[in-house]
């Protein structure tokens, strides 16, 4: 290895700190950085909930219910007598396991769906748009609802439900970068030296389509979020008495509307803060990915 002489050590631009990195970027999407502060505490409130909460998530106590929020109940007790607070605590946990998880699969299948698609291109990629397209046509809650009613309610049935009707959409726009790599030379030259098909699409078009594939997953996040609390206000996604942020909805936001109104605003808030914070940094992630965007 060449040394490298005092003179041009001075010369070479000096190196970024990560924390500089961070600093930059919060300056540039300030949004960005509030959003990702708000999810950083919403994270870790459900990794430490056991800590935290100050009662049992489930342990009904009739002489508490429907007890208007005061010094000893912050956010007040459900009609079981149950702490509001603490099952919006462990309710984080429902939250952000379901929506990462249909995230994260439903953006991986779509990323891998949607390269091989434009490798192969074709009447595959004409018979995989088609049958994409098809899925497209249907609001994702209508396919949500036909998957949970045929293959019933449960943690893992409604991830599933939220998984599927993302699969085409981050499909289509993966699909978009990957027709521009396929004509990178590169790939050609992958060709020429007999590497599979496999290969090709997982070790050089995959790793060049990571931009795309981040947005999409970040943006899922909040979709995944507020797709779970609606299959649970309706009866379809988590059951009691797990504490799900959408069945404390579906427990409080009728009956005791007028009679015990913290049952349904805390939890409707805690989506709310929830879903917008995933949002905006999902936009500022794509911002800072997207190289039309960032040369603005």
């Amino acid at each position: 290895m060449t040394a490298v002489s005092p003179i041009e050590r001075a010369q070479l631009p000096p190196k970024k700190s990560v924390f500089r990195i961070v600093m930059r970027w919060c300056r540039k999407q300030p949004l960005g950085a509030v959003s990702a502060a708000v999810l950083a505490v919403i994270i870790l409130t459900a990794v430490f909930a056991d800590f935290i909460a100050p009662y049992d998530p489930v342990l009904n106590d009739f002489a508490n219910m429907l007890t208007a929020p005061n010094a000893d109940f912050w956010l007040g007790t459900d009609q079981f007598g149950r702490d509001v607070f603490t099952r919006i605590i462990y309710g984080a946990q429902t939250a952000l396991f379901v929506g990462f998880t249909a995230a994260f699969f439903g953006s991986t299948v779509g990323l891998v769906l949607g390269v091989t698609s434009a490798y192969l291109g074709g009447i595959f990629d004409l018979i995989f748009q088609r049958i994409m397209d098809v899925f497209m046509a249907f609001p994702s809650i209508i396919i949500a609802l036909a998957i949970v009613a045929t293959f019933g309610s449960g943690t893992q049935n409604v991830i599933l439900a939220i998984t599927i009707p993302m699969i085409p959409n981050c499909a289509r726009v993966v699909r978009s970068s990957a027709l521009q790599v396929r004509e990178i030379p590169y790939v050609d030259a992958a060709r020429s030296l007999g590497f599979s098909h496999a290969r090709i699409v997982l070790r050089h078009m995959v790793p060049n389509v990571t931009a795309p594939y981040l947005i999409m997953f970040t943006s899922f996040l909040g979709q995944a979020i507020l797709a779970e609390a609606s299959l649970s206000y309706l009866g379809l996604g988590v059951q009691e008495p797990t504490p799900a942020w959408g069945l404390m909805l579906q427990g409080g936001a009728e009956e005791y509307a007028e009679s015990a109104i913290w049952i349904a605003i805390f939890p409707g808030l805690a989506i709310t803060l929830a879903v917008f914070a995933f949002n905006l940094f999902g936009d500022a992630v794509r911002d800072t990915l997207d190289p039309r965007l960032r040369s603005r």
